[in-house]
């Protein structure tokens, strides 16, 4: 009898690690990454000589089984403890917050989805009908508005908000925030992160996440998002000085908002098995990294039983 096989679409995270506890249950795997390279919105291109993470900006921990995997990656200098303090500026005035830990990486957040991928993924090979695969099982680890393109009647989908990421550099640090900032009441920017204080290269970087009604406006033309995220880093850093340069990246399906409440993914036969993952699965706490890794892997294993029985 011929072993099971299962086709995973999506290279970020939750694909990566749905795909790792398929093989590890002796399960065939087949990975299709519409990209160059993996990550999903945990993407951190090399900009002017070091990795910039453009999409998700740190990660925390609280499920003992992704603890495991985390103390692995910081054991072999792959991630490190970050901060678990942030500014917060508002229409208030300026404040702190202290939260989880956060951790970072020297090499860029997608360092770590590389590293639970095995070499054989298909990078660059878009699946626009699961009509082109012939596996006993399909997983869609990615945003639900492109999963429900593909399996319209899977699940009730969530919707997700855009997000455009402005990264810029000067000669030296023009600010006074240690970390990160949480951006409360503006209309151009929610979020702000020291990119050399998290890699821990001190290097002038900032990286500003977009409003979703600003990045709104700019999904044709994201680079039209620079002048007034380059402003409102002005009115909340006091950074007034032009930066040597600027990189813009547009995630039109950057954050959910909201989840699949109790469920942790979904597996329906149709006649084959077809199942989705991804952060926006998460019985507990907000969407974020840990979720899509824990949402990955749990469907990883019921397909796993399902294809053994």
């Amino acid at each position: 009898m011929a072993s099971a096989r299962v086709a995973v679409v999506g290279a970020g995270l939750s694909g990566a690690a749905c795909a790792q506890a398929l093989r590890e249950r002796g399960i065939g795997v087949e990975i299709f990454e519409r990209g160059r390279g993996p990550g999903g919105r945990m993407a951190s291109p090399t900009l002017h000589g070091r990795r910039v993470d453009m999409g998700a900006a740190y990660f925390t921990v609280k499920d003992p089984a992704f603890a495991t995997v985390a103390d692995g990656w910081i054991d072999r200098g792959l991630a490190h403890r970050w901060t678990d303090t942030f500014d917060v500026v508002s229409s208030e005035g300026r404040d702190v917050t202290t939260g989880p830990m956060r951790f970072a990486t020297s090499g860029g957040l997608r360092s770590l989805v590389r590293d639970l991928l095995p070499d054989d993924v298909r990078f660059e090979r878009p699946i626009d009908s699961l009509d082109e695969l012939s596996h006993d099982a399909v997983v869609l680890a990615m945003p639900d508005p492109q999963a429900a393109r593909l399996a319209p009647d899977a699940c009730d989908w969530v919707d997700f908000e855009p997000v455009i990421a402005v990264a810029a550099g000067w000669t030296e640090r023009r600010w006074a925030v240690a970390d990160a900032v949480f951006v409360n009441d503006d209309a151009d920017v929610s979020f702000i992160a020291d990119d050399g204080a998290r890699r821990g290269d001190g290097a002038a970087v900032l990286v500003a996440h977009a409003t979703a009604a600003r990045a709104r406006e700019h999904l044709d033309r994201p680079e039209g998002a620079a002048a007034p995220v380059l402003a409102a880093l002005d009115r909340t850093l006091g950074v007034s000085e032009k930066p040597v340069w600027t990189h813009v990246h547009r995630w039109t399906f950057a954050k959910p908002a909201g989840t699949h409440g109790q469920a942790e993914f979904a597996l329906i036969d149709r006649p084959r098995l077809v199942g989705v993952c991804g952060d926006a699965w998460c019985p507990t706490g907000a969407p974020r990294v840990e979720s899509a890794w824990l949402s990955g892997r749990r469907l990883g294993l019921a397909i796993a039983d399902a294809l053994s029985v």
